[in-house]
């Protein structure tokens, strides 16, 4: 809103000797601003939305599948939930007011926010309510959230490839540590004609099916890898604010022609305001660790994660680094990871010898660690601290290449 503003009315404002008003048209300021705004609303707004979630006596229940857990965890019941209307309202008040709101991305980024924040919250919502509703359901089942998340992450590709079919560097696939190996989706057109598996008369763009199938893995994957970590006060903040703090950096340089040249990063046109999305996340997932440290206030719940683990994917996709998520999100993955190794095994030996086993102690690996004997409060620091690292490993891949 403001950008739009300063660009509509510059004239006038040169002319009145309000040229520092064009400060607010650099995405480098924009970015900076939108993490002290969404941290600034988001600790502003605290206090009257945990008291509203009181007042409606949204709390977490605190149960898990292990008594030993259900002990640790006793004392996060009646904790008010929901809090993650708390981050979307905070990021959607700060893009509203800095982004491009005329920026195709961001548009689409904000589909993606608010679409799954809904999920989220519907899912918590029904959970949170059942005791006044005898004999309902507890909350979304697992294939109904994965076919909200899949029919986004199709209409999302779907249009961020058509948006960039002119520009071959937007469906490129680049690799972290080496510079000249890339995969171009508009070439998969081309291996599937050599097969002859081109489509005949339906004429298939299978650069655009696999583009839709790659970004909805991604989307779908870190919208549920997020969802997963958000098991301790504070560990899903704190690991979303390092992740989200590294892509504004990668989406300020891929979206700047002058550096992505100098970094040997081929630049893709309009992403740099990825960077105004991913300082509102960071800002507004800093504030919310006012109220969610240990012993927290409040918790994300589902309407949080699922929203934060899909924008991130989503500005991955934009700027081309659906890998480097891979290694900046790297507790997001191992959380993740862990889930299925479990799960699988689990099933396979139940099959195999008549009984489930466990590879960790239990999952996701956060309870793996508390069941070892790790206080939360440093699960969630080391965590935090891997994060960090991981991050910075990922940004520093960009110089070696």
């Amino acid at each position: 809103m403001i950008y739009l503003l300063v660009k509509t009315c510059w004239p006038w404002l040169e002319s009145h000797g309000m040229r520092f008003m064009r400060v607010f048209t650099f995405t480098s300021f924009q970015a900076t601003v939108a993490v002290l705004l969404s941290f600034s609303l988001c600790v502003g707004l605290g206090p009257w939305v945990i008291r509203w979630l009181r007042s409606q006596k949204i709390g977490d229940a605190a149960q898990f599948d292990q008594i030993e857990i259900d002990a640790m965890m006793a004392g996060k019941k009646g904790t008010p939930t929901m809090g993650g209307v708390l981050i979307i309202a905070s990021i959607v008040a700060t893009v509203l007011l800095l982004a491009d709101l005329q920026n195709f991305y961001v548009l689409m980024a904000l589909l993606c926010l608010l679409w799954l924040g809904a999920v989220g919250a519907a899912d918590d919502w029904l959970k949170l309510t059942a005791a006044r509703r005898s004999g309902s359901r507890q909350g979304l089942t697992s294939r109904e959230k994965f076919l909200f998340q899949i029919g986004l992450g199709i209409v999302l590709c779907y249009f961020t490839y058509q948006y960039g079919r002119d520009v071959p560097e937007s469906h490129t696939y680049f690799v972290p540590f080496f510079k000249n190996v890339r995969w171009d989706v508009g070439r998969f057109n081309q291996f599937m004609s050599d097969w002859h598996l081109a489509g005949g008369s339906l004429a298939i763009n299978w650069g655009l099916v696999a583009f839709i199938c790659i970004g909805t893995i991604v989307l779908t994957g870190s919208s549920n890898a997020v969802n997963l970590t958000d098991g301790l006060d504070g560990l899903a903040a704190g690991c979303t604010a390092i992740v989200s703090f590294a892509f504004l950096l990668l989406a300020m340089i891929i979206g700047t022609v002058s550096l992505a040249s100098e970094l040997y990063l081929t630049p893709v046109p309009a992403s740099g305001q990825m960077a105004v999305l991913a300082g509102a996340m960071t800002g507004a997932c800093l504030g919310f660790l006012w109220y969610n440290c240990n012993p927290a206030t409040v918790i994300m719940g589902d309407t949080g994660a699922l929203a934060m683990g899909g924008l991130l994917g989503y500005i991955a996709i934009v700027v081309r680094q659906e890998l480097m998520l891979l290694l900046i999100g790297g507790i997001f993955a191992l959380e993740a990871i862990s889930v299925l190794i479990q799960v699988s095994y689990f099933k396979y030996t139940r099959i195999r010898f008549g009984e489930g086993r466990r590879v960790f102690l239990m999952s996701p690996l956060h309870h793996h660690f508390q069941r070892k004997g790790w206080t939360e409060t440093k699960v969630v620091v080391r965590f935090w601290l891997i994060g960090a690292i991981l991050a910075a490993m990922a940004l520093a891949t960009v110089k070696l290449r």
